[in-house]
């Protein structure tokens, strides 16, 4: 499981996170969302290691499997089980889709070899399942994506790569309903067969229609204020978050 108990996080002298309390077992799908300063990128940049937000670790908790997450690098969270796809994904001249994929693939998955061919195979049904051709593995990252592309190339190292946990930072930010609709079901697909936690982060109901959640959190002022099911987006929906 990944366990985040009494979670309080800084940032240049601030105070953002206020208590947080997560729980997220294989296979679910938890949602998070808040109006704008709530902290949600706060969350899941803290919980991957961003040196930039400080933990207050007293009386806190955040652990994968009864693994203490806190001391660790952000490349060893990653070798724990723990993935991010970014808000806004950099590129990375010169370094080829395929090339990145492979490295980081033998890095988390040393004790799984596999042969180059078969990898490409892999890499090429994930571009395709996403709706890239599959030319795109040997483009460099991001260089000349469009914003969709961007997004659906961070599922592609999502469906590649194999997490335990994975936190998705607005995957659906500025995506149409056709891009958006693939990548649902894409993360459907994969949540269910490799039974992947999945916290997701969204400002947007559409995609929560899509993907339906086991349970949405609303994130208000640095805290969890409400945690329900689809029947809180709804709320949500009619009345927006002043009543939550």
């Amino acid at each position: 499981m990944l366990n985040i108990q009494n979670l309080h996080v800084t940032t240049e002298g601030k105070d953002i996170l206020k208590g947080i309390n997560l729980l997220i077992k294989p296979g679910e799908v938890h949602a998070i969302m808040g109006p704008n300063g709530a902290g949600k990128t706060t969350l899941a940049m803290s919980l991957m290691g961003n040196p930039n937000y400080q933990f207050k670790m007293q009386n806190a908790k955040f652990k994968i499997n009864d693994k203490n997450m806190f001391k660790l690098t952000p490349e060893e969270r990653a070798r724990a089980g723990l993935f991010v796809s970014f808000q806004h994904p950099v590129s990375v001249i010169g370094v080829s889709v395929l090339a990145f994929l492979r490295t980081a693939y033998k890095a988390l998955h040393p004790q799984k070899p596999i042969k180059l061919s078969e990898f490409k195979e892999t890499v090429k049904k994930s571009l395709l399942q996403v709706g890239l051709p599959e030319d795109f593995m040997q483009r460099s990252i991001n260089e000349g994506f469009s914003g969709g592309e961007k997004k659906r190339m961070e599922i592609v190292q999502l469906l590649v790569l194999k997490p335990r946990y994975a936190i998705l930072d607005e995957i659906d930010s500025g995506l149409d309903i056709d891009s958006l609709r693939i990548i649902a079901k894409a993360v459907a697909k994969i949540v269910k067969k490799q039974k992947m936690g999945i916290l997701l982060i969204t400002h947007y109901q559409r995609i929560l229609h899509y993907l339906k959640p086991d349970f949405v959190h609303v994130l208000k002022e640095g805290k969890i204020a409400a945690s329900d099911g689809m029947a809180l987006v709804t709320k949500i929906e009619r009345k927006g978050y002043a009543t939550i």
